[in-house]
């Protein structure tokens, strides 16, 4: 399996902007990370690369994060995403596997549920984070999406995303699209691109049959002389730290502190977004008082 990327270009003279992505790899790891099965897998292989592609827009150490609270089986999914390709995602129930859609594709829909909100923040470095919320209309993700830049950030957008697990709920191939109409872009375009989009492969099926992501981007954009502009490594990427958890600890005072010390003797700490487990001694915690102070 290759690693995994994200490609940007322009089409129609620069009046559509998209961007595909292979995330294969990353979806794999989140799936190894959180022992997910196969409807959470799809659920959370997809909030991950929406919010990779809403990570396209950032600069420097900005960061967003993408949050989905649906009413199904799932509870709530979350992704975060920098302008480095760098992800990362949690889900509060990873091991739900339904029964296949209408369609005998995996039923995302039925595990998040169609009520409820997707939430975006973004960390700009500013005194204040920007949130913007929207409803789900579908709970599919990749049109919930779709809905949400076109509402709230009044960028119209189509997104696709696809994850496709195997039998022993591991991931075969995970990835997407996200194409974005500029402003100006004339009704031939859009109508053409409507027309690559009407019955366009699941891009699954396009990433088991090997092609690259520079290739879907021809695909659809085709009639619109598409020009691939930069590429981008994607990976899953997590960035707590035994430290930042021991500065949280901190937070919490000397005697909640002492309280873990008097009745654990340490204390352990999981991160929710890789599961990675650390461990303070009753020295490590002693040492974490004296600073309190």
């Amino acid at each position: 399996m290759r690693k995994d990327y994200l490609v940007r270009g322009v089409a129609f003279d620069k009046q559509v902007r998209i961007f595909v992505a292979d995330t294969s790899k990353t979806v794999q790891e989140a799936q190894k990370r959180h022992d997910s099965w196969s409807t959470s897998t799809a659920a959370l292989g997809r909030t991950i690369i929406g919010s990779l592609f809403l990570g396209t827009a950032l600069k420097g150490d900005d960061t967003v994060t993408v949050r989905i609270q649906g009413e199904g089986p799932i509870g709530y999914l979350v992704g975060e995403a920098d302008a480095k390709g760098n992800v990362r995602g949690y889900i509060k129930n990873p091991q739900v596997s339904l029964n296949p859609n209408d369609l005998n594709k995996i039923d995302v829909a039925g595990g998040v549920g169609a009520r409820g909100e997707l939430i975006v923040t973004k960390d700009l470095g500013l005194k204040e984070p920007y949130v913007g919320r929207v409803n789900l209309i579908s709970g599919e993700i990749a049109e919930d999406f779709t809905y949400y830049m076109t509402s709230s950030e009044q960028t119209p957008s189509a997104f696709a995303m696809g994850v496709l697990v195997n039998p022993d709920e591991s991931v075969d191939h995970a990835g997407g699209f996200m194409v974005q109409l500029l402003p100006g872009a004339s009704e031939e375009t859009i109508s053409q691109l409507e027309e690559n989009l009407v019955n366009f492969p699941h891009i699954t099926e396009l990433l088991k049959e090997g092609k690259t992501p520079e290739e879907i981007l021809e695909l659809v954009c085709q009639g619109g002389n598409p020009k691939v502009l930069g590429h981008m490594p994607v990976q899953f990427h997590c960035t707590c730290s035994k430290e930042r958890f021991a500065q949280a600890m901190v937070s919490l005072g000397s005697e909640e502190i002492q309280s873990m010390i008097d009745q654990d003797g340490g204390a352990e700490a999981i991160c929710h977004f890789c599961r990675q487990k650390y461990i303070y001694s009753a020295a490590d915690l002693e040492q974490l008082q004296k600073e309190t102070e």
